[in-house]
């Protein structure tokens, strides 16, 4: 569990319709396994309090049920739905969360130790209570010489945020709640750039592939 005295949950986004992808992706072989493997293996950490796969596809429900990894099957059309759905049954299981994590299904080279980090970094300092609540932590790479960091998913949201991501516009993300609140939101950097690459299409997937040890 996080340093901080209260829970962290994590919502894993799999109910993208993969069009650009022309097949369910996170079911697609990568490394010898489904893509969606790799996300279920960087939030396997006691850094967690719990977790939940929220998605369309009954093969997605079919995996997460024979991993024994928690999964919420539904027919909602938005991104917006996702979110809530996701939060909502985190929060049944576990009702004093003091924050959450929402972490895309298809970042497969995303790290278990850049996970417990995000938890981590959300639960140290010195911030009041308060002030922990209205944090906002998200995954960022800082390249040599760029003054602009590249910013991404993984993002945290402390509980201070939780009404507002169960009541996001139609078809809207927790990138709502950033673009509203930029003064709160705090970067946690990674060395590796491909940590915060996903796999839109076979193309990026197969070059995702190269990354594999």
């Amino acid at each position: 569990m996080s340093e901080t005295s209260r829970p962290i949950g994590c919502v894993i986004m799999a109910s993208g319709l993969a069009r650009r992808f022309g097949s369910n992706k996170l079911l697609a072989d990568f490394g010898g396994r489904p893509l969606l493997c790799r996300a279920l293996d960087a939030t396997d950490t006691p850094q967690l309090a719990c977790r939940i796969v929220v998605t369309r596809s009954a093969e997605v429900e079919t995996l997460c049920q024979t991993l024994g990894v928690a999964c919420l099957r539904h027919a909602l059309p938005g991104r917006n739905d996702t979110v809530r759905l996701g939060l909502e049954a985190l929060l049944t299981l576990q009702p004093g969360l003091a924050g959450c994590i929402f972490l895309p299904g298809d970042q497969p080279l995303l790290r278990r130790e850049t996970v417990e980090a995000l938890v981590c970094a959300f639960g140290s300092g010195t911030r009041t209570q308060k002030e922990t609540e209205r944090a906002i932590f998200r995954l960022a790479f800082q390249a040599e010489n760029d003054p602009e960091p590249l910013v991404g998913s993984p993002v945290l949201f402390g509980c201070g945020y939780f009404s507002a991501l169960r009541a996001l516009p139609e078809g809207k993300g927790g990138s709502v709640l950033l673009r509203r609140y930029p003064e709160r939101v705090c970067n946690v950097f990674t060395a590796d750039r491909a940590e915060l690459l996903d796999a839109d299409t076979p193309e990026a997937l197969r070059e995702l592939k190269q990354f594999l040890i």
